[in-house]
């Protein structure tokens, strides 16, 4: 397991991204001292290789930061690759599930607002600890989102998307 003390010596942190400071912190020839390291995943994290295990760029960024690695590490501004210690947090899974985009299914344009076939209306939902919170149905989609928008500011606070989504 990668600790603080081990990160700060392998890797020197500038503007979000990491740069290798030894060789033996990747046991590759591959990647050269001063080098930026990381790459891209499926999931479009970065991450990059410690003695042979893998690791994620913005855990080690929030390592080298905290002295710690939480479970999960949020991207506040919902972009995986921009791992500015400003920009991550650690959050339980509820709170990171704030923070998401809309879903790739929704068909609405907007986030927490899907349409209701037996009212004919754009009906708004959000998730909080497990439950569905209902905010009513609307004729006006925009109406729709802004009672969205509203009621994430409400209930999911600090971790209610604040860009488009």
């Amino acid at each position: 397991m990668l600790d603080q003390k081990t990160a700060l010596q392998f890797f020197e942190y500038r503007d979000g991204k990491l740069y290798c400071k030894t060789k033996t912190s990747h046991k590759s020839n591959k990647v050269q001292i001063g080098q930026e390291i990381g790459s891209l995943t499926g999931s479009e994290y970065l991450r990059t290789k410690v003695a042979y295990k893998e690791y994620y760029v913005h855990k080690i960024v929030f390592l080298m930061h905290h002295g710690y690695t939480p479970q999960i590490v949020d991207h506040i501004d919902g972009n995986r690759t921009n791992n500015r210690i400003e920009n991550l947090r650690a959050v339980n899974l509820s709170q990171n599930q704030h923070n998401r985009a809309k879903s790739k299914n929704n068909k609405s344009g907007f986030k927490n607002v899907s349409w209701c076939k037996r009212t004919g209306k754009w009906q708004v939902v959000i998730g909080l600890n497990s439950l569905s919170l209902h905010f009513g149905r609307f004729q006006d989609i925009e109406l729709a989102d802004l009672v969205a928008q509203e009621a994430r500011d409400k209930y999911h606070k600090e971790f209610s998307r604040k860009i488009s989504c």
